[in-house]
């Protein structure tokens, strides 16, 4: 291990000799590339040389009579016979402009970079925006484009990560077509089956955690309800300062928000003791709520409204279980929050197809692809992931890791260090295949 990580940076320190003498070629390369329309040098102390390009999509997958749109990459550059990662990213490109932003498999191999702002985020929004061409296939089409297109200069293996939404989109790219990437590393990423998938309010309710935590958390909720008619003018007035606005009265975003905290505290691993003693005041009880569970998340307009439009139509989502303290809730029945709360009324016809689902679980159980899943132990988001029906046992490549007591922020360099090393080794053996 320690010879592979030497040979990385002296690859690296040539390959940012040889980029500074040719980086303008390689550029110029870049702005021939066919459906490539245009080309931004962008400043990296990661990278050699980074560009942002604009590849031209089409709107409707192959059909091109539904127009085109532009679709923004980001590009780290070392070498044309470097590996390549291509972050299939679920929402925006803007954190991956930062000149201090790095990949975690790029580091590792010393590898380029190509990162895939998702389709109707940002400046990837066609025009018009027709949500009809908001589908997973759409997106795959565009990623696939991408790799067909820069494979005219990146020579060598080519691994697809993402996390999160991201990670299940490297899943479903990997599904649709297994022969674009070598490697694949999906990050945190569920396969729910449903637009309320049910695998979660169990999780929450039995299995996160100790049983005397998930007591606590419950505990707090209900702590929460109960000081509801105190906290709930100064709750009102915070989300007025901040301009949000909803579909349902304030008071039933606040329960929405108290049924949201259980989720929110275990996926970011918020430490149970930092949960408020009963005697804190008001206001103690009101910053902890909105740092856990802020009410933007119900507010529309949503910058994230694109991925609650694809969790309606196929991504799937979670339940909420509001049994232990209903009776102090305004919201007595939270089904069809998604739908009622999260979309707009125009958006609310939408329903959901499970075609995505059953055929990307089929795909994993029959094939054997050389793809890594990472999940973290707590996350609620773990429970409608494939670690709890994907059997490896029998798979030479395909494995599943969960780290212990892991949120959603798991990943291959905070795992244990016998899981760290086994992952690394293996994705080793893979890219010098």
């Amino acid at each position: 291990m320690k010879r592979f990580i030497l040979s990385v940076c002296l690859v690296w320190s040539a390959t940012l000799i040889f980029a500074q003498t040719e980086g303008s070629a390689f550029m110029k390369k870049l702005s021939a590339l066919k459906d490539v329309s245009g080309v931004e040098q962008l400043e990296s102390k990661m990278f050699p040389e980074k560009y942002l390009i604009w590849v031209r999509q089409n709107v409707d997958g192959d059909n091109a009579d539904k127009g085109t749109f532009n679709q923004r990459v980001i590009v780290g550059y070392r070498g044309e016979d470097r590996p390549t990662v291509i972050v299939t990213e679920g929402y925006y490109a803007d954190y991956a402009l930062s000149p201090y932003y790095m990949e975690e498999l790029c580091q590792l191999f010393n590898a380029n970079m190509v990162f895939c702002e998702y389709r109707y985020f940002g400046p990837s929004t066609p025009e018009p925006c027709d949500w009809t061409y908001m589908t997973v296939r759409n997106s795959l089409r565009d990623l696939h484009h991408v790799n067909q297109t820069l494979r005219n200069v990146f020579k060598g293996k080519w691994i697809s990560t993402g996390i999160s939404k991201g990670g299940q989109t490297t899943m479903f790219y990997r599904a649709y077509y297994p022969e674009d990437m070598d490697v694949s590393v999906s990050y945190v990423a569920p396969l729910n089956k449903k637009v309320e998938d049910g695998r979660h309010e169990t999780f929450l309710r039995k299995k996160v955690g100790t049983e005397e935590e998930r007591e606590e958390v419950l505990d707090a909720q209900k702590h929460l309800m109960e000081r509801k008619a105190a906290i709930l003018p100064k709750w009102e007035e915070y989300c007025k300062e901040k301009g949000y606005s909803f579909r349902v009265p304030m008071a039933d975003i606040y329960d929405f928000c108290v049924m949201e905290y259980s989720f929110a505290l275990w996926q970011w691993g918020t430490p149970v003791s930092s949960i408020p003693d009963d005697d804190a005041s008001d206001e103690i009880w009101l910053k902890h709520f909105i740092e856990v569970s802020s009410p933007d998340y119900f507010s529309l307009p949503n910058r994230y409204m694109p991925f609650f439009v694809q969790a309606a139509k196929e991504l799937g989502y979670y339940g909420y279980d509001n049994k232990p303290f209903r009776k102090l809730c305004s919201v007595k029945h939270p089904k069809h929050y998604l739908r009622d709360v999260m979309l707009t009324e125009e958006l609310s016809h939408l329903k959901f197809d499970k075609t995505l689902y059953k055929y990307t679980k089929r795909y994993l159980k029959k094939n054997d692809p050389k793809h890594i899943f990472i999940y973290g132990e707590i996350d609620p988001w773990s429970s409608s992931g494939v670690a709890g029906w994907l059997d490896c046992s029998r798979k030479q490549n395909m494995r599943v890791y969960v780290q212990p007591r892991g949120s959603h922020t798991a990943r291959i360099g905070n795992m244990p260090e016998n899981m760290r090393h086994e992952i690394i080794d293996r994705l080793i053996q893979w890219v010098d295949e």
